[in-house]
């Protein structure tokens, strides 16, 4: 579905759903069905624990040694929304590459 109700329309927000059903009519095959597509709005982010900066009591002028925890952690997000449907979808995995993208387009498509 075609149809993108967004609130709190700015002038650019305006021209851009102006234009977007021309531009999906542009590269869809002739054939297809504009009540048949669906429009998903995706985006991923990296989430994760970084050390924070250590600090001791020390004498004014002096600069001690201390340990510090380096390593970081971090875990991956990809998400998807379909306004027209309501629906949505998120995925967390420990690390973004290939294989993780492809198995959350192969989740849109079910959804």
């Amino acid at each position: 579905m075609l149809d993108l109700n967004i609130q709190n329309k700015t002038k650019k927000r305006k021209r851009y759903i102006k234009n977007f059903k021309q531009k999906a009519i542009d590269v869809l095959p002739t054939d297809t069905d504009l009540n048949k597509v669906d429009v998903w709005f995706q985006d991923e982010t990296r989430i994760g624990q970084q050390g924070s900066i250590t600090r001791i009591w020390a004498e004014k002028g002096t600069r001690p040694r201390a340990v510090r925890q380096q390593q970081f952690e971090y875990g991956y997000i990809f998400g998807a929304v379909c306004p027209a449907k309501d629906k949505a979808l998120g995925l967390m995995l420990p690390v973004a590459n290939t294989a993780g993208m492809i198995e959350h387009l192969r989740l849109e498509t079910f959804a």
